[in-house]
């Protein structure tokens, strides 16, 4: 198989209205960028015809690979299948829940021969409905101030980077959402451009069950990007606070019994703190473990990221 310079990877799910369309845009677009390409479609177990159609492109176009899922995995298994599956050194992603004028593929890319490492497609104007925009907005703000990453659009679903990205970062479960901060807390440069988000139908969010797996997402990242490598400091932090605030519950009780100021007997304060301190020692055992598993196998941890050595043969 021919390496490629670059490599197109879109998820779709029940596009067979669209999908030719698609397809076409998306060559067009690619035909614009200097060197070769090869756009991989990966369908993530549609129910309607999508997947017929896009057997029926492959037979036409060399450059077009179908990988279809045996059941719905999501974006993030999508982009990974993608990836092994393309030889580009350049990746463009988009999702097939975003309609944007992919015209503007090329804008991303170039964006990268300024330095950039990874560029995040900003959906503007947007034209989706103002719930699904408040809530991505309150997303974005929220991630934005805990892991210091200053993009107003980073689960656009459209980015393009370089492959070397992804050789130091995983994506898993909805992580594909978290990308430009995994990204990020390995070093590599960020930089966001717009792309125009086209009219359409649009999903929205309407359940509390998304809105409660995105808040366990964020917390997730937190962990990952700040005490992956440290569980003891995050663990060992709130299981000392609980400790040594059940600590002084208990020491209080004593005090207040020893100087016979009242019983204690049946109160509720001895049992949060009798509970603050089996909780803070749980928490602490916890962060133990997990250092200790890390230690075991420091060796295979690789947390730095180097950019260049010179004269490493000499």
């Amino acid at each position: 198989m021919s390496k490629a310079s670059h490599s197109l990877i879109i998820s779709v799910f029940n596009l067979s209205n669209t999908v030719k369309t698609v397809y076409q845009d998306l060559t067009k677009a690619m035909g614009r960028l200097p060197g070769s390409y090869d756009i991989v479609f990966v369908d993530d177990a549609s129910t309607d015809n999508t997947y017929e159609q896009l057997v029926e492109l492959a037979q036409t176009d060399s450059n077009l690979r179908v990988i279809k899922m045996r059941t719905s995995f999501g974006e993030a298994a999508a982009l990974d299948a993608g990836l092994r599956h393309s030889t580009g050194e350049r990746i463009v992603f988009i999702s097939g829940r975003v309609r944007v004028n992919v015209a503007q593929i090329p804008d991303l890319v170039n964006a990268l021969d300024l330095g950039n490492d990874l560029v995040i497609g900003r959906r503007y104007p947007r034209r989706d409905a103002l719930m699904n925009r408040w809530i991505s907005g309150l997303f974005n703000w929220i991630v934005s101030r805990i892991c210091k990453v200053r993009l107003r659009d980073m689960n656009s679903g459209v980015f393009a980077s370089t492959r070397a990205v992804f050789d130091k970062i995983a994506v898993y479960g909805d992580l594909n959402n978290f990308i430009a901060v995994l990204a990020s807390q390995q070093g590599y440069q960020l930089a966001e451009v717009d792309i125009e988000q086209l009219s359409g139908t649009f999903r929205m969010s309407r359940y509390p069950k998304e809105y409660v797996s995105r808040l366990l997402d964020i917390i997730t990242v937190f962990f990952l990007t700040r005490y992956s490598k440290k569980p003891i400091h995050f663990m060992g932090f709130m299981g000392a606070l609980f400790f040594l605030i059940g600590l002084g519950i208990e020491i209080y009780l004593f005090i207040y019994r020893i100087l016979q100021l009242g019983p204690i007997a049946g109160r509720p304060l001895i049992i949060l703190g009798a509970l603050l301190l089996v909780i803070g020692i749980q928490l602490i055992s916890i962060g133990l473990l997990g250092e200790m598993i890390i230690f075991t196998h420091a060796g295979d941890i690789e947390e730095y990221n180097i950019e260049t050595i010179l004269n490493e043969d000499s």
